[in-house]
C-alpha cells in the first residue's frame, strides 16, 4: 500500500502449484508468489490453496511472508469436501482485523475477515470464495449466502472464482461459447442449466436488481469496463490452458458493495506469460484511492 492507493488482488493459482500426484512444483508456486508480490497487493483473495493447511499452515504462511508479511487466513478444510479451499491475506500495517467470518457450506467454505482501515470506524467485510464447479444449483446457494455480507447496510468486498458467467452477456467482450463445439461434455453439464443455458444465476443473484437496477454488489470488472471505460477489465480470465471447454470466459470476479465505487481507480485482468506459466486463471487487480476509502469508511 502506498500513501495514495490500496491494491486488491484475486487469483486462483491452479491447485496451489501442485501437479500430478499432488506433488508441489516449487518453481511454479515460487514464481507465482514472486509475480504477485511485484504488484504489492494489500488485500489478496486466493482460491485453490491446496495443501496450504497442512503442517500447521506452513504453505499459507510462506506465501503471506513472500507477499511482504501479510496476515493470512483460511477456513479449515473439512473432511470429505473440497481439497482446494479459498483464503485471503491482508496488510496489517494499515488494516485492523476485528474477527474471522468463515462460512461452512456443503462443498467448499468461504473464508472471511472483518477489518477496518486504521483510524476508520466502519467495518469492511472481506470474503474469498470459490463457487462449486459441478453444480449450478449449489452455486446459486453459495451466491445467496454471499449476499448476507451486505445485509443491514454493511460494506463488503469479495474476490471469487465464480465457475459461471456474467449475466449481462451483451456487454462482455469474450467470444461466446458454442456448446455444440465443446469437446468436454462434462463441462457442458457443469456450466449450464436446463436446456443447455449458460449458468448466469450467481451473477444475477449478486449483481442484478429488480427491473434492471443495480444489485446487492457491483461487478467491478463490469463497472470499470463500462463506467470507467477500461476495456481491459472485460478480458477473459479462464481457462488459460484448456482448449476443450470453448473460448476463455470472464469467470473470476471482484465484487463490492456500491458504496465503495467512488474510490475505485482501475481494474485490470492480467494474463501475462508469467501468469499463464503458473495458472489457468488470470490475476485480477483493483486499485482504490486510499484517501477516498478513508472518507467512505469514516
Amino acid at each position: 500500500m502506498s500513501d495514495e492507493t490500496l491494491v486488491v488482488a484475486s487469483w486462483n493459482v491452479a491447485h496451489n502449484g501442485r501437479g500430478d500426484g499432488d506433488v508441489l512444483d516449487g518453481n511454479h508456486i515460487h514464481d507465482a508468489r514472486r509475480y504477485l508480490a511485484s504488484k504489492r497487493p494489500d488485500i489478496v483473495f486466493r482460491q485453490e490453496l491446496t495443501g496450504a493447511w497442512d503442517e500447521g499452515q506452513l504453505n499459507l504462511f510462506a506465501e503471506a511472508n513472500a507477499l511482504g508479511g501479510l496476515f493470512p487466513h483460511m477456513a479449515r478444510p473439512q473432511h470429505g469436501k473440497s481439497r482446494n479451499p479459498p483464503g485471503l491475506m491482508v496488510n496489517t500495517r494499515h488494516l485492523v482485523i476485528d474477527q474471522t467470518a468463515d462460512a461452512e457450506l456443503p462443498w467448499r467454505a468461504i473464508s472471511g475477515l472483518r477489518v477496518r482501515l486504521k483510524g476508520c470506524a466502519k467495518t469492511l467485510h472481506l470474503a474469498s470464495a470459490h463457487l462449486t464447479s459441478f453444480d449450478p444449483a449449489l452455486r446459486a446457494t453459495e451466491a445467496q449466502w454471499l449476499t448476507r455480507l451486505a445485509d443491514h447496510g454493511r460494506t463488503a468486498l469479495i474476490g471469487m472464482d465464480a465457475n459461471s458467467y456474467p449475466h449481462r452477456a451483451g456487454d462482455e467482450t469474450t467470444t461466446p461459447i458454442n456448446w455444440k463445439t465443446v469437446a468436454d461434455r462434462v463441462h457442458f453439464q457443469h456450466r449450464t442449466t436446463d436446456n443447455g443455458v449458460p449458468d448466469t444465476r450467481p451473477s444475477e443473484i449478486l449483481t442484478a436488481g429488480p427491473h434492471g437496477q443495480d444489485g446487492v454488489f457491483t461487478d467491478l470488472g463490469h463497472y470499470a469496463g463500462t463506467t470507467l471505460e477500461q476495456p481491459n477489465a472485460f478480458k477473459a480470465t479462464a481457462s488459460l490452458w484448456r482448449t476443450d471447454q470453448g473460448p476463455p470466459q470472464r469467470i473470476d470476479w471482484l465484487l463490492a458493495t456500491p458504496d465503495l465505487l467512488p474510490a475505485l481507480i482501475e481494474v485490470e485482468v492480467v494474463d501475462s506469460p508469467e501468469v499463464r506459466q503458473v495458472s489457468d486463471h488470470a490475476l485480477l487487480l483493483a486499485t482504490f484511492s486510499l484517501p477516498e476509502l478513508r472518507r467512505l469508511l469514516t
